[in-house]
């Protein structure tokens, strides 16, 4: 054989692997569609032989790492280019109350608040977020509610999963916050009773105050039909420029600008526990939070260029 011949032989030996073992050492690793599919189908697999884990109150860490914080993602860093100031002021560890303000209509906020502690904190804490009845009064958003780690928003609720060391999230102002009209945009509305102060003091842990800037927006309530609301049991049914003028395409949120940002935290281990059933003493705390989310928004809105940049 000709140097040549050698040569060519060489090469395509090098090219075309003559034997397994060394066939096997250059196979490519899988690509990505393929480690994809490969999950997706352990995860169904999972699901189907029931080797997942569900806690006290439905919350399904899986399931909502997998398939529900993934959807809510893309709100999140597409739609709404959400920013957060103050994470230093959540705790990696240990309880602690999470309160915010509440608008824009539809409660996209509490999502918007979960997929950027769970993203973006260093410690990818889940927020156990406190909803109202009627949350769990519709069938599959309850169900979908739970298993996102939501529970409704009673102090025996609270007081459970604060002792059990987790971080909970809390929208006083309720139906009142979400339901505003856009006149009345970025302005705070009472923060009912203080039940929310009366479970911190109770728990002794620290209340985190979050303003929440861009929800106003999504879906600015121009007006209120009341009769079609009482006649659904809903507490409002709004109208909006797009809603229910376009039909389902209204229901498509505005891509405001968003800004979430974490105040520092306000304790209350130096009250003493009881001081929870003191009238006084949870109204001063209450409005001091509230003055507190009150200024963040302002400054907040400052920092904004402007509703969709």
């Amino acid at each position: 054989m000709s140097e040549e011949a050698r040569a060519v032989v060489g090469h395509a030996a090098e090219v075309i692997p003559l034997h397994g073992d060394r066939a096997e050492h250059r196979a490519e690793p899988p690509g990505e569609l393929e480690q994809k599919v490969a999950s997706a189908l352990r995860f169904v697999r999972r699901r189907i032989e029931g080797d997942y884990h569900v806690d006290e109150f439905g919350f399904d860490p899986e399931l909502n790492d997998t398939l529900l914080m993934p959807l809510a993602r893309q709100l999140y860093e597409r739609w709404f280019r959400v920013e957060m100031f103050g994470l230093e002021n959540v705790p990696d560890t240990g309880p602690a109350l999470v309160v915010g303000n509440h608008s824009g209509t539809l409660p996209l906020d509490g999502v918007m608040l979960q997929v950027g502690l769970h993203d973006h904190h260093p410690a990818k804490r889940n927020l156990r977020l406190l909803g109202a009845d009627l949350v769990y009064q519709i069938p599959v958003l309850a169900h979908l509610a739970r298993k996102s780690g939501h529970t409704l928003a009673c102090q025996a609720d609270a007081a459970r999963l604060l002792a059990k060391r987790e971080l909970v999230g809390v929208f006083p102002e309720g139906f009142k916050g979400v339901g505003k009209p856009y006149s009345q945009r970025y302005k705070l509305q009472r923060f009912g009773r203080g039940g929310f102060v009366a479970t911190a003091l109770r728990a002794q842990v620290p209340i985190i105050p979050a303003a929440i800037v861009g929800a106003e927006e999504i879906y600015p309530k121009i007006a209120d039909l009341r009769p079609i609301a009482r006649l659904f049991g809903l507490p409002y049914f709004p109208v909006t420029p797009t809603w229910p003028m376009f039909g389902l395409f209204g229901l498509v949120p505005l891509p405001s600008k968003w800004i979430i940002a974490f105040g520092e935290p306000i304790m209350t281990d130096e009250y003493d526990p009881d001081q929870a059933d003191d009238h006084m003493t949870v109204l001063n705390l209450t409005d001091q939070v509230r003055e507190t989310i009150q200024n963040m928004l302002y400054d907040q809105l400052r920092r904004r260029a402007s509703i969709f940049f």
